[in-house]
């Protein structure tokens, strides 16, 4: 209503212009001025031109190709603009399949809906508007549908749109086949893997090997529809989960994932220890200690390992499996070469691996470990050797030359002390003869000619003694008051 409100003046000012050429053209020919009835016929023209677009029907539809889902209502919707006065709207909807004529399904004539008895509860149109609902929607309804509006005012206009609907059946969970299911060896056998699904319509296949799309590659090859895949011929590169993607425009799901089964191996066979130390395929024990070797190798289904020693140019199996213990109170020989065979039953193909062992006194592990504190421990014996040999040429230094004391402390006292010295006898009074007295030995002449001569006159002397003498010397007398009562 307010659409018509607006045009309403709009159609007025039209009629009114047009009202007023007329009425000037008129008055220009009888005045036969034919330039100027010219002019004004090519304006008349123009506004006609210009009334005519501003009085064009439009149609507008979101898309010209719809995908619905079989069961589920679907709506067509439809919007049209007019800018002219209308007295009556008439809205056709007609429905065609490829090579047929269309088909009537329902009209209305301003709000009174004409629909086709045959299909009055599957459509459903409600005027002005001119959207259409199905519902619900069949596979039969695929197909083209058609509107036409025809609005009639000062004239009638129609315009018309087309929209292709196709109905579609959601896609449900496929399943993938393997074949074959029990397995293959690489380089030897092929695999192929095929996706099936129950329902859906217009399906597309994609297939996903962990968890990412899988494109065309040298051993990859995809049917017309990429429903089956071929791996030819398969490698241990190509083990994986593969799955199936399928989709359609209104739905999409995707397989569980599998994993077939390729056999392939021994790659990488190497043998480990649980101890001792190992340089390339050398290994280092102790005396005394017990080794757990493992022989380990990547293949599918899993080796099978026996152990060889080699020992006078002969070889001769020790045991089976993945571990081997050598003992090396039982190892007679310093060293012992060994050998790990692995091989698979599935593939056929085998493979070694050879090592040595060497027994030491004393292991490198423990070498190492030892070496910082043995390192210690040797600068601490050294420290204590040291001193002890100090203190033992100490020793014997003062042990054997006590003489050059001696010598040092007489050559360092004065000979006027040696002169005040006097000598005494036995039969003088023990009185005089208290003091505190030096045992001086000399063991050489030369130290003997610094007493003086004169106190070895009177003192008695021993035949034979001429290499040792012995000397008497009162150091300090009696002290004063003892003297003074002697003299008393």
């Amino acid at each position: 209503m307010g659409q018509d409100a607006f045009m309403e003046p709009f159609s007025q000012l039209i009629l009114t212009t047009f009202i007023f050429f007329i009425n000037f053209l008129y008055s220009q020919l009888v005045s036969l001025n034919l330039s100027y009835i010219l002019l004004f016929l090519i304006v008349y023209l123009f506004f006609n031109f210009c009334a005519g677009i501003c009085s064009a029907l439009k149609l507008t539809v979101p898309s010209h190709t719809i995908h619905g889902i079989e069961g589920q209502p679907l709506r067509l919707t439809v919007d049209y603009n007019l800018n002219t006065t209308a007295c009556e709207i008439q809205i056709i909807w007609l429905f065609e399949k490829p090579q047929s004529n269309p088909k009537y399904l329902l009209g209305s004539v301003n709000q009174t809906v004409v629909p086709d008895l045959e299909y009055q509860h599957k459509f459903t149109l409600i005027p002005p508007n001119a959207s259409l609902m199905i519902n619900p929607l069949r596979i039969s309804d695929e197909g083209n549908y058609i509107v036409k509006v025809n609005v009639r005012g000062n004239g009638t206009i129609a315009a018309s749109e087309k929209i292709q609907v196709a109905v579609d059946v959601p896609v449900t969970q496929p399943v993938v086949h393997t074949e074959p299911s029990s397995g293959v060896v690489e380089y030897v056998g092929n695999i192929t893997l095929k996706c099936t699904v129950g329902k859906g319509t217009r399906v597309v296949y994609q297939w996903m090997k962990n968890g990412k799309p899988l494109h065309a590659g040298p051993n990859y090859i995809f049917s017309s529809n990429n429903a089956t895949l071929l791996i030819v011929p398969v490698a241990k590169e190509d083990i994986g989960n593969y799955s199936c993607l399928v989709s359609n425009p209104v739905s999409a799901m995707e397989s569980e994932r599998i994993a077939p089964t390729i056999y392939y191996g021994p790659y990488g066979l190497r043998v480990k220890s649980d101890r001792g130390l190992n340089v390339g395929a050398v290994f280092t024990m102790d005396i005394g200690e017990a080794v757990l070797f493992d022989c380990s190798a990547d293949s599918n289904p899993p080796n099978t390992y026996s152990w060889i020693q080699r020992a006078d140019n002969t070889t001769h199996v020790i045991q089976y499996g993945p571990h081997l213990e050598v003992v090396s109170n039982t190892v007679a020989q310093k060293t012992r070469d060994y050998v790990c065979r692995a091989f698979n039953n599935m593939t056929g193909k085998r493979d070694e691996t050879h090592f040595t062992v060497i027994v030491t006194s004393a292991g490198l592990e423990k070498l190492a470990q030892e070496g910082k504190s043995l390192s210690s421990l040797a600068v601490i014996t050294g420290i204590s050797l040291f001193l002890i040999l100090v203190m033992v040429f100490l020793f014997i230094w003062k042990r054997y030359q006590p003489h050059k004391v001696i010598q040092q402390k007489l050559q360092s006292r004065p000979e006027a002390d040696y002169r005040k010295a006097q000598t005494f006898s036995g039969h003088e009074s023990a009185l005089d003869d208290f003091g505190i007295y030096e045992f001086v030995a000399i063991p050489d002449r030369a130290s003997g000619s610094r007493v003086s001569s004169q106190s070895l006159r009177g003192a008695d002397s021993v035949p034979g003694q001429d290499m040792l003498s012995t000397v008497y010397e009162v150091i300090q007398h009696i002290p004063n008051q003892q003297q003074q009562e002697h003299q008393q």
